[in-house]
């Protein structure tokens, strides 16, 4: 039987999703608790990988499992099991062939900068005291929805076949308490592509792009081209989608 799971997690503490060899990672993390709990090896396939210091408020993972149990049991047990900065949040029977991965339609992303100190935001935001003009920013957003191939933002080296990504939405607002919060969505996402967005629209906010150096970073499809990459402590996988009859979300973000 394969099972769909819904959780959340604090990337602080580990080195990415992703099992690593001699490195703390979520994925290794729910693996050892579940292998535990079900008495039998059992494997945990991600929606996608995070990396190191990287946050989701929410993920989507499958496993499977030929040991007959009780849901709630395994829910509950698994939480009290599993540290402080790891939440299940349910999980549910699919079909055999539904795929936590590649069965995802659309993943979103969010992006946290806090600019005047707080302690309650020192491992979920960006730090940034410098003024942005949150304006051009969103008008350099808006202009990724115009573009498919982002060469620009992609890592090195990632074995990508290719840098085609389909961004349905990019905006900036303003929260109640002054935290900018980015939100991207998009069919998919290139290794360390909305780090490396977010930090050059701050360049764009800040006046060193203006919005049209801003396109002509992204048409260059060349990384040398891009600003920095903004820390990961910011950086939150924020929603994955699925067709109805591959999976329904069944939890409030």
């Amino acid at each position: 039987m394969r099972y769909f799971v819904e959780l959340r997690y604090d990337g602080c503490a580990y080195c990415g999703w992703q099992r690593q060899p001699d490195m703390p990672t979520v994925q290794q993390t729910i693996e050892d608790a579940l292998t535990r709990l079900l008495r039998t090896s059992t494997e945990i396939v991600g929606a996608g990988r995070t990396d190191t210091g990287v946050n989701a408020s929410y993920y989507v993972a499958h496993f499977d499992s030929d040991t007959e149990f009780d849901i709630a049991q395994l829910l509950y047990k698994l939480n009290m099991m599993l540290p402080k900065d790891i939440a299940i949040l349910s999980i549910t029977p699919v079909s055999a062939d539904a795929h936590a991965r590649f069965d995802a339609r659309e993943r979103e992303y969010t992006y946290f900068i806090s600019q005047t100190k707080n302690p309650f935001r020192r491992y979920s935001a960006w730090l940034y005291y410098v003024p942005l003009d949150v304006e051009k920013m969103n008008q350099a957003a808006a202009k990724l929805l115009t573009y498919s191939d982002f060469t620009s933002f992609a890592k090195l080296n990632s074995n990508n076949k290719t840098n085609i990504c389909r961004i349905m939405d990019a905006h900036w607002r303003v929260e109640g308490d002054g935290v900018l919060r980015f939100t991207i969505r998009a069919d998919r996402f290139l290794r360390n592509m909305v780090r490396s967005i977010v930090g050059t629209l701050v360049d764009v906010g800040r006046g060193r792009y203006t919005v049209e150096e801003f396109c002509h970073i992204v048409e260059a499809r060349d990384l040398s081209r891009s600003s920095a990459g903004a820390p990961a402590e910011g950086l939150f996988l924020s929603d994955v989608v699925y067709n109805d009859e591959t999976f329904i979300k069944i939890t409030d973000n």
